[in-house]
């Protein structure tokens, strides 16, 4: 709402006031009266480059639609109310415009289809990414593809939505435009998201006709939505612009409407910008790491122990919400990279109007925000995981962020049953918005590359800072942008394309991290330092254990993964003019008036727990808590964590001791089969080895040698 927030909105009503228009159920009737309408067929082959990686994706989706049911059902409610609002929150998550459910009916079923067994019909919409402006090369790219991202978008939503109905063990099919068996108009007007039109379409009273349809059919039964009246036509009236109920306002649409297609919609071009990131990196004395170095990669190799490799393989997945879309994000991993064509690049050497150009395409495909900036070296990992060397083969990074979702966020303690499909959500996304773009960019002549969580050459910590994202933070090895915080998920695009870069910012988060204390207080395995940052490989850090870290978000039992330094962070907010005033001013202030810092920050935390901010809201919570164990849904075997803040909580600064491993400690990049077990002792010790900033800028400037520990592990053969 404006200018207070979407704080009492239930997370399963969405973005759109649809629980404020006026309801016909009469519709239903007219709707059963029409007859079936005939398979539009295959869709005719884009020509256009956008377009054809689009429905490349389409067609990797498509292999999800229908699939195996799990053998046994689900422990979930048999309120067919409770189970919508799992069933909306989970299509709004995964960005939805708009989610109805219907009961299914004969004739929704497309002439020629064998009607199934399924009784509902979740009908969701997609907005279409808004055109860039004429004068920008990405028009023609754009404007070219016609719905064809949207209906990727929409693809993407129902096959995840699809995938976890049947991990719940119901028969659940996804279709979307030119690859289902059902009438998607009649079922989005049904289901209460559409309004039917004269000429048989649908058009929708927020969204007009820029909208794809998918449409997932079940037997799981759900409490149905009634059809739109015809009087909602005339819906943006005064509630819609002010956003009454906690909607999304008219306002905050229209604000992001009328933003240069490539800006994002958080106005980070009014924040500082400087010529090197606000922490000290000593560009010669990073070394490259490999990627048998990264704490994951060892868990899985077993040097964390026989428990963390056991439970690496499924941390993040163990719930059905996670699982039901990791296999969409292994079905892209086989295309992150493919040919280059030849056509003539003559008209695509402009730096300056390629940056704007890549960065109204991304906002278009559906990224946060986006930056670029040059690759340095030790950006590249110097192995990859069976040991084989990386050259660096691109020179610039089109780095974008994918926010994880606040109102989801809000409702989880962020150590609990929702944290996997926060991260796979983010990656999958992140992955299908830089895959799209790199065949784009292929088709064009251009070598391109997505960077993912599946499979990436670059560290991309180093290249968010790079790309004018945001700064070091204390929670670690973690970015925090100023209008999203610690709230996102990177992905890159390494390319060749001419490219004019950004630079890093400064909107005094150093100061601040530098007198809070909120993430390490309400860091459950207190992995997070409460002291001063130091140096570390060459950079300038507040070093967590990462040990400690990955080993509590691997072993988690009452929950996936771990994100609760993101929802505790005071920064983790909504500062849009639908986000709360107190947050927009903070906000504001924090950017503009940094001389109040000083004065303001000690107060923070205080403040930050007083609203109670990084609490769980019960009104925010959709999702069941669930564990996959041994292919089932099944209620938690130790139950689920449930932390709230504790503002009373000791503040650790004299005893935590915080273990680091430097490249000299890595195990070898070429320890394929090998187990290189942790030495947590060697670990702890290397704590007196540890230099602080002031120290090491000191050293470099006198032309001191490189301290050995920054020396990576060579390869043992």
């Amino acid at each position: 709402m404006l200018f207070f927030g979407t704080r009492n909105r239930p997370s399963h009503f969405g973005p759109y006031p649809l629980e404020r228009l006026p309801r016909d159920p009469s519709i239903k009737a007219v709707e059963a009266r029409t007859p079936r309408r005939h398979d539009p067929g295959i869709a005719p082959a884009a020509t256009d480059p956008l377009g054809a990686a689009a429905r490349k994706y389409i067609d990797l989706y498509a292999a999800f639609a229908d699939g195996d049911i799990a053998a046994g059902r689900a422990p979930v409610p048999d309120d067919p109310a409770r189970r919508a609002v799992d069933v909306k929150g989970f299509a709004y998550f995964l960005d939805a415009a708009q989610v109805g459910i219907a009961e299914m009916v004969e004739n929704a079923w497309l002439e020629g289809a064998i009607p199934r067994p399924h009784t509902h019909a979740v009908a969701l919409l997609v907005a279409h990414g808004r055109t860039p402006e004429s004068d920008n090369r990405a028009h023609a790219w754009c404007g070219a593809s016609g719905h064809a991202a949207a209906d990727m978008r929409a693809c993407e939503i129902a096959v995840g939505l699809a995938n976890y109905i049947r991990r719940l063990g119901w028969s659940a099919r996804a279709h979307f435009p030119a690859k289902g068996e059902v009438d998607l108009d009649r079922l989005a007007v049904l289901a209460g998201v559409a309004l039917r039109r004269l000429d048989g379409g649908s058009s929708n009273p927020y969204l007009g006709e820029a909208y794809s349809i998918a449409v997932v059919t079940t037997d799981y039964a759900l409490a149905t939505d009634e059809p739109i009246a015809a009087a909602a036509r005339k819906a943006r009236g005064v509630g819609y612009w002010l956003g009454l109920g906690g909607a999304v306002s008219g306002f905050e649409w229209r604000r992001r409407a009328h933003r240069a297609s490539h800006l994002s919609r958080h106005p980070m071009e009014t924040v500082k910008r400087v010529d090197r990131p606000t922490t000290l990196i000593l560009d010669d004395e990073v070394p490259r790491v490999s990627k048998r170095a990264a704490f994951f990669d060892r868990a899985r190799r077993g040097d964390l122990g026989e428990k963390a490799q056991r439970e690496v393989r499924r941390f993040a997945y163990k719930s059905p919400t996670a699982l039901s879309v990791t296999n969409l994000i292994d079905a892209l991993v086989p295309h992150q990279d493919g040919p280059v064509a030849e056509p003539d690049k003559s008209d695509s050497n402009d730096p300056v109007e390629n940056s704007r150009a890549l960065k109204s395409l991304s906002y278009f495909l559906g990224a946060e925000l986006t930056g670029i900036c040059e690759i340095p070296e030790y950006a590249w990992y110097s192995h990859k995981s069976d040991g084989t060397p990386i050259a660096p083969y691109h020179r610039y990074a089109v780095v974008m962020l994918i926010d994880q979702g606040y109102d989801t966020m809000e409702g989880a303690s962020g150590d609990d049953w929702i944290s996997g499909l926060q991260s796979m959500r983010a990656y999958l996304r992140g992955a299908e918005i830089s895959g799209v773009m790199a065949e784009h960019l292929r088709a064009l002549g251009f070598p391109a590359r997505p960077q993912t969580n599946r499979d990436s050459d670059v560290l991309q910590i180093s290249l968010v800072l790079w790309a004018g994202l945001g700064e070091l933070s204390r929670i670690g090895e973690l970015v925090l942008n100023p209008f999203v915080g610690p709230r996102f998920k990177s992905v890159v695009m390494t390319t060749d394309m001419p490219l004019a870069v950004d630079k890093p910012i400064d909107f005094g988060l150093q100061t601040f991290c530098g007198n809070c204390y909120k993430c390490a207080r309400e860091c459950p395995c207190e992995a997070i330092p409460f002291g001063d940052k130091v140096m570390f490989n060459g950079y300038e850090i507040w070093k967590p254990d990462v040990e400690r870290c990955s080993r509590y978000r691997i072993t988690n039992a009452k929950g996936s993964a771990c994100g609760r330094c993101m929802k505790t962070c005071p920064l983790n907010k909504v500062v849009t003019l639908d986000g709360p005033l107190y947050a927009r001013v903070g906000c504001w202030l924090g950017i503009h008036a940094r001389w109040l810092k000083p004065l303001l920050v000690p107060l923070a935390t205080r403040i930050d727990d007083w609203l109670g901010n990084g609490r769980r809201l019960a009104v925010k919570k959709w999702w069941f808590d669930l564990e996959v164990i041994d292919g089932l849904s099944v209620e938690p075997a130790v139950g689920t964590n449930e932390r709230d803040l504790d503002p009373a909580g000791r503040l650790n600064f004299d005893n935590q001791k915080i273990a680091y491993y430097p490249a000299s400690a890595m195990p070898p990049p070429d320890a394929d089969d090998e187990v290189y077990a942790l030495e947590r002792l060697a670990a702890l010790a290397a704590a007196e080895l540890v230099e602080t900033p002031s120290a090491a800028r000191q050293r470099a400037e006198a032309a001191g040698l490189r301290p050995a520990q920054y020396v990576a592990t060579p390869p043992s053969r």
